[in-house]
């Protein structure tokens, strides 16, 4: 019996692959789509039984040629550009395939753990798991919205767990090939150390230069949920995956300087600090970002807590430290 991972060589995925390697997991089918080549870096330390792209995957799959071979599918695969203009790709590729997906499991009695996204809720300021909080943006954020609801629709006739996670701001190892898409963290840490400086937005919606607010959530984190919901298959639902908790952008920029200056025998420094001696900048908020960008999210975590998910998460400056100090590890 195999598992199945979608977007296995991207960012989430390829984190879920490695994990399930350490819990002594090989017989994995990695499923995704390498056009974007450099991404197979992100599978080179991992062991998995085979590699499909993800148009053979789905056909064969819809074919029926894994009938009685897979015991969980990890669908992590989608197109997550937020500013990707063609909706008509957008929605084949996050919505359609998805919809295949969720029809194979449900035949089969196969448990789906799959990727939602926060994005669902819009420009709103409450984050619960329930229609009237949900307002998508642009089309990214729709396609996703567009699936939990058929997912809602099926629950009561379901056959198999299903499990959808709305993950708020993701950051952590193995998204480099992300690009403009990549986490703040990310480039908060490319910024400094090429210029010596970190370039976040001034204010907007209210907020103060910087300070607009995100549930910032470490990769870490999203994994061991994930796989505890993998060893609960009794557990079913549409959960919000953040910490609970919104911190700043100048939070995300403090804790990279700090994370960098101490790797050099550096004192930290406060946020004040850094504005004045001009490691932090303020650059204009982009007009293209006007009406389409999330200035405050906060997961409510109720829904997760009380189907049993103890663990504490990590602060931005808990992860954001594992991560730069992965990424200092990483380039030498």
């Amino acid at each position: 019996m195999y598992y199945v991972v979608t977007g296995a060589a991207g960012f989430i995925g390829s984190n879920l692959v490695k994990a399930l390697n350490g819990r002594g997991a090989t017989n994995i089918i990695a499923v995704d789509n390498l056009s974007k080549a450099d991404k197979f870096r992100n599978l080179a330390d991992c062991e998995i039984a085979d590699f499909l792209d993800k148009e053979d995957f789905i056909g064969r799959l819809v074919g029926g040629d894994f009938d009685g071979e897979i015991s969980v599918v990890l669908h992590q695969g989608a197109c997550s550009d937020t500013m990707e203009s063609d909706g008509r790709y957008m929605m084949q590729n996050n919505y359609r395939y998805s919809l295949d997906i969720l029809d194979y499991c449900q035949c089969e009695g196969v448990p789906l753990l799959y990727a939602s996204s926060a994005s669902v809720y819009g420009g709103g300021g409450a984050f619960r798991e329930s229609r009237e909080y949900e307002s998508p943006l642009n089309v990214y954020a729709y396609s996703k919205f567009l699936f939990d609801q058929v997912v809602r629709r099926r629950w009561s006739e379901r056959t198999a767990q299903i499990a959808g996670f709305r993950y708020f701001n993701v950051y952590g190892p193995r998204e480099q090939h992300k690009g403009r898409m990549a986490s703040v963290a990310f480039h908060f840490f490319n910024q400094y150390r090429a210029d010596g400086c970190v370039k976040l937005f001034e204010g907007c919606d209210g907020y103060p230069d910087g300070g607009q607010r995100r549930d910032f959530v470490s990769v870490e984190d999203v994994v061991k949920v994930n796989l505890h919901f993998l060893d609960h298959p009794e557990k079913s639902g549409i959960f919000n995956l953040g910490t609970g908790n919104a911190q700043s952008f100048n939070d995300v920029a403090v804790a990279v300087i700090n994370t960098l200056r101490a790797a050099n025998g550096a004192d930290k420094l406060t946020l004040e600090q850094m504005h004045q001696q001009q490691l932090i900048r303020y650059i204009p908020f982009p007009e293209a970002l006007r009406g389409k960008y999330q200035s405050y999210t906060q997961a409510d975590m109720t829904a997760m807590r009380e189907v049993g998910y103890a663990e504490k998460f990590l602060t931005v400056e808990q992860g954001t430290g594992n991560y730069v100090n992965d990424m200092l590890e990483q380039s030498k």
